[in-house]
């Protein structure tokens, strides 16, 4: 006998509470899993392609590893030593910069100085705030990068659990498949199929966006001089994940550090300016429509909403999650929409008179 509505949802709501709960205290154990997870969804389309060549799936995957090995490798050799000098580098010169922040406010506006003026009190309370706050932050932040993201999980369980994954990706789905209810398999499947073209869309699509952007951004500061350009380039790149977070944050920073640089050089600091206002043109015009494309269905507010929520709830695992339950959430409630529409609460009497 089948279930009734009301006892199936009261057994899906007992499965999203268990699943929330287990987010909640394994978070920090599942994190390999998860990054596993999604390097594998990220990698299945290439092994499908290379199987559809011809190729075992066997031979697909080992192929897969042994590129991404040797990517990793040469990105250990080449560019994350540098990565590390100059951010620790910049962390170094920060002081220096804040003080001749200082005097360069203090030359152009004398009134800094008076500590009745609201300026004043303001930038005190700022100074007070970073000084009081600042250390604090930087020791959680290495702490946690330190406790979650270990040299055990980076170089041996993410690697391990992401190839046993792509190994067996199409046999997971199906099995998953076949576990789906009877009456509603029809259904999941087209959400499902649905859920996986937008996350198809954004996850690899902005993650080549990433990559482009913060490559010209790395590339074309550094070819201009800009100190420290490689880490801005690194940032802005990663950050544009998140709408608009990324060229603003990097634009700022290169900016910030550029007026220091190249203080009464407008032509260099107009440069640095120009390729952020070029590498915006070029991400809206050309990457993400042709790469993203228009019809994803995750819009910035929500998307990062969902960034905001999950990663205040779950930590850094939630922010891994954010995107593909706000993906979900979204394609549910967009057939949710359409079967209101198509309903009797909707139509009301129009649409009895209408049958």
């Amino acid at each position: 006998m089948a279930l009734s509505a009301k006892e199936q949802v009261g057994y899906w709501g007992v499965a999203l509470a268990a699943s929330s709960l287990a987010l909640w205290y394994l978070g920090d154990v599942i994190l390999p899993f998860v990054l596993g997870g999604a390097i594998a969804y990220f990698l299945d389309p290439v092994a499908d392609r290379l199987e559809a060549w011809g190729f075992s799936r066997v031979f697909a995957t080992a192929i897969i590893t042994i590129v991404a090995v040797l990517t990793f490798v040469m990105l250990v050799l080449l560019v994350v030593p540098s990565l590390i000098n100059q951010s620790a580098a910049l962390l170094q010169v920060m002081p220096q910069v804040f003080e001749d922040l200082w005097a360069f406010l203090i030359q152009r506006f004398p009134q800094i100085l008076d500590e009745t003026s609201t300026l004043n009190q303001s930038l005190q309370q700022i100074g007070q705030t970073i000084e009081s706050k600042g250390g604090e932050l930087l020791n959680a932040v290495f702490s946690s990068a330190l406790s979650i993201i270990n040299v055990v999980m980076l170089f041996v369980i993410v690697p391990v659990v992401a190839f046993y994954l792509l190994l067996d990706w199409d046999r997971m789905v199906a099995k998953v498949d076949d576990m789906l209810p009877r009456d509603h398999a029809p259904v999941i499947r087209q959400l499902a199929k649905q859920i996986d073209g937008t996350l198809a869309s954004f996850i690899r699509g902005m993650g080549t966006v990433c990559l482009v952007l913060g490559t010209y951004y790395a590339v074309a500061l550094m070819l201009v001089g800009l100190q420290f350009g490689l880490v801005v380039g690194f940032v802005a790149g990663a950050l544009t994940f998140i709408p608009y977070i990324g060229a603003l944050f990097g634009g700022v920073l290169a900016i910030g550090l550029a007026l220091f640089q190249f203080w009464g050089d407008w032509l260099s600091i107009g440069l640095v300016a120009g390729i952020f206002v070029l590498g915006q043109v070029i991400e809206g015009n050309v990457l993400t429509p042709k790469m993203v494309g228009s019809s994803v269905g995750l819009h910035p507010v929500w998307l990062i909403f969902a960034l905001s929520v999950f990663g205040s709830l779950f930590g850094f695992v939630g922010m891994l999650v954010a995107v593909p339950v706000a993906a979900s959430i979204g394609v549910v409630a967009r057939f949710g929409m359409d079967n209101y529409k198509g309903g009797r609460l909707y139509q009301g009497h129009a649409g009895k008179r209408d049958e």
